[in-house]
C-alpha cells in the first residue's frame, strides 16, 4: 500500500495543502476535489487504492478550505477561479493524463472544467451532484427546491457562519453524522477533523462564500449563457441514493449531455457515498478504469 502524504502546490497564485499518494514518477495522475464541507482528506479510502491501479493521485484542500490559501472576497470564489485552480494543479503536475474524480462542490467545478474543455481528460467521475443542464431542468420543482434551502440561506450576510461555527462547527459535524448511512465509517475522529478545519478563522465565511458567489456573484448564470454543449471525455456517474440533498431523479437524462456515460447507483450510501461505502465505490472505479463491465451495488 502507498502511504499518503501531505505536500503544498503553488498554483494560480494560490498555496494548496493537498493529500497525495503513489509513484511521484508516474505519467497518470488522478485528481480528486472534494465536495462541501469536506476536505480534500474525504477522499483517503480511495487514495491508496488508486495509486494501486497506477496512478499518481492528488486530493487537494479547495480554495478556502484546510490548510488551503483563503481569499477573503466573495468573487474569488467565482467558477472561472475554481476551474483556473484545477487547471493550474494539473499543470504543477507535469501529467500526461488526468482521471479527474469529483464529489458535491468539487463536481460542480469538474463538470464545467469539462464542458469547457480547459484541459484534456482521460476519464471524469462525477459523485453525487448532476449535470448543470439536468439540474436546469429538474432541480426547480417544490420537493427539490425544499432540500436545497440552505443554498438559500447561505446568500445572507454573516449568519450562515455563526450558525455553522456554533460550539466548535458542531453543526459541521452533524451534517455528517446525522445523513450519513453508514456511521461506523463518521467516528468522532473523522467529525473533528471537519470540524478543527472549519473552525479555523475565515474558513466557513470561504466555505459558504462558494454558493454566494455562484447565486449572488451571478456564477452560474454566466455559465448558461455560454451555452452547454455534450461532454466528450468518458464519464461515470456514481450516486448514494440516500442523499438528503439531492434527488435521484436529477440524475434521468444525463445520458443526454455526455457522449459516453455510465451510471451506478449506491442504494445503501448517503449524499457522502465515497466514504459511506468505499469498498462498492473502489470496486465501480477498479472496473471502470480497467474498461470492464462497472458491477452494480451489492445492494441495487
Amino acid at each position: 500500500m502507498f502511504p499518503i502524504q501531505s505536500e503544498f502546490i503553488q498554483a494560480n497564485g494560490l498555496r494548496f495543502h493537498v493529500n497525495t499518494c503513489g509513484d511521484e514518477a508516474s505519467p497518470r495522475l488522478a485528481l480528486c476535489l472534494h465536495g462541501f464541507p469536506e476536505l480534500g482528506y474525504s477522499w483517503r479510502d480511495q487514495l491508496p487504492h488508486l495509486a494501486e491501479l497506477g496512478y499518481r493521485v492528488w486530493a487537494p484542500d479547495l480554495r478556502g478550505y484546510g490548510q488551503s490559501d483563503r481569499p477573503s472576497e466573495m468573487s474569488d470564489y467565482a467558477l472561472e477561479h475554481l476551474m483556473e485552480d484545477v487547471a493550474q494543479l494539473i499543470d504543477a503536475s507535469g501529467a500526461e493524463s488526468v482521471l479527474l474524480i469529483a464529489h458535491d462542490w468539487g463536481a460542480i467545478v469538474a463538470w464545467y472544467f469539462a464542458i469547457r474543455e480547459i484541459r484534456p481528460l482521460e476519464r471524469l467521475v462525477i459523485m453525487n451532484v448532476p449535470h448543470p443542464a439536468a439540474m436546469q431542468g429538474r432541480g426547480f420543482n417544490f420537493r427539490q427546491l425544499r432540500k436545497s434551502w440552505y443554498i438559500f440561506f447561505f446568500q445572507i450576510p454573516w449568519l450562515p457562519e455563526l450558525f455553522l461555527g456554533r460550539g466548535r462547527a458542531e453543526a459541521v459535524g452533524n451534517v455528517f453524522s446525522k445523513t450519513a448511512v453508514n456511521r461506523k465509517r463518521f467516528p468522532d475522529e473523522v467529525l473533528d477533523t471537519y470540524r478543527n478545519a472549519a473552525s479555523q478563522p475565515g474558513a466557513l465565511r470561504a466555505m459558504v462564500n462558494y454558493y454566494r458567489a455562484l447565486v449572488r456573484g451571478r456564477g452560474a448564470a454566466r455559465q448558461r449563457a455560454l451555452g452547454i454543449p455534450i461532454i466528450e471525455t468518458p464519464t461515470l456517474m456514481i450516486w448514494g441514493e440516500r442523499d438528503f440533498a439531492l434527488g435521484k431523479e436529477l440524475t434521468y437524462g444525463t445520458e443526454q449531455h455526455v457522449r459516453n456515460f455510465t451510471l451506478r447507483y449506491v442504494p445503501k450510501a448517503s449524499h457522502w457515498v465515497q466514504q459511506d461505502d468505499p469498498e462498492t465505490v473502489n470496486a465501480m472505479l477498479e472496473a471502470w478504469i480497467h474498461d470492464e463491465s462497472v458491477p452494480e451495488a451489492p445492494s441495487a
